[in-house]
């Protein structure tokens, strides 16, 4: 059977996902499995201009695929039955793979994994947040500073069958002002390796040049002039950062 052309050719839905925020859809272009989420279904939001969620995510894949690193599965903004929208390749995970958890306090592996933070849960026991201590997930905590990831719960990180780690959800990105709230803390103070520092660095060349033109047509002058200045500042710094600002550090729900 032939590819179909997934700009144009029939986007039907099967299917919603109601845990959802905005409104989000499963759906098929031929035989190609796709997660679909209108522009006319976003909800409002007090720090992010109405209506522009759909393209920042369209402009996180467009960074993902200059580092280099495959974070983002295809993503792109097309008509559907409800509008034009962001429209994603669908990512079967590993049912059996957690790339983040929260287990007991006593419970957490001496090796391979990184502990966040602790508390207590909804029967007063003491758990803790930690997530794989892997070069996937470290190079995904890298583009999340680089993006200004205001969302990265536990479950917007897919765990696949050959070890990649798959990020998705990314419509709360890219402002100007400093909004970082992420699971991924595991490495605070850590230098940053040289595949990462390479990575940052692809993206500030990309900004002057291919990249920079795409995200024009997705992202204000300042929110790009903001990419840019964040990129500089982690490579002069060279190591990951800690949490700073008054918003929380990590985004609620955890998951």
């Amino acid at each position: 059977m032939p590819t179909p052309d997934l700009m144009t050719a029939e986007l039907t839905l099967t299917g919603r996902i109601t845990t959802a925020s905005n409104a989000t859809f499963l759906g098929s272009i031929g035989e190609v499995e796709v997660v679909y989420k209108p522009i006319a279904g976003e909800s409002p939001l007090w720090d992010f201009p109405h209506g522009t969620l759909a393209r920042r995510e369209v402009a996180a894949y467009m960074v993902s695929q200059v580092c280099g690193w495959d974070i983002v599965p295809r993503t792109w903004l097309r008509d559907g039955p409800f509008g034009e929208g962001m429209v994603q390749l669908w990512q079967e995970q590993d049912p059996v793979q957690t790339a983040v958890n929260l287990i007991a306090t006593n419970q957490v592996p001496e090796k391979g994994w990184k502990q966040v933070l602790e508390g207590q849960d909804e029967d007063g026991q003491m758990v803790a947040l930690v997530h794989e201590d892997s070069p996937a997930l470290r190079r995904m905590a890298v583009f999340d500073m680089v993006v200004n990831n205001a969302d990265r719960k536990g479950n917007h990180i897919l765990a696949m069958t050959d070890g990649h780690r798959h990020g998705v959800d990314h419509g709360l990105t890219f402002h100007s002002d400093h909004k970082l709230r992420t699971v991924l803390w595991g490495w605070l103070g850590d230098p940053l390796t040289a595949e990462e520092r390479d990575g940052i660095d692809r993206v500030t060349e990309g900004l002057n040049g291919g990249l920079g033109r795409n995200l024009a047509d997705l992202l204000s002058v300042e929110e790009i002039e903001s990419i840019a200045t964040r990129c500089a500042r982690l490579r002069l710094e060279g190591r990951f950062p800690a949490p700073s600002g008054e918003m929380p550090a990590v985004p609620w729900p955890l998951f």
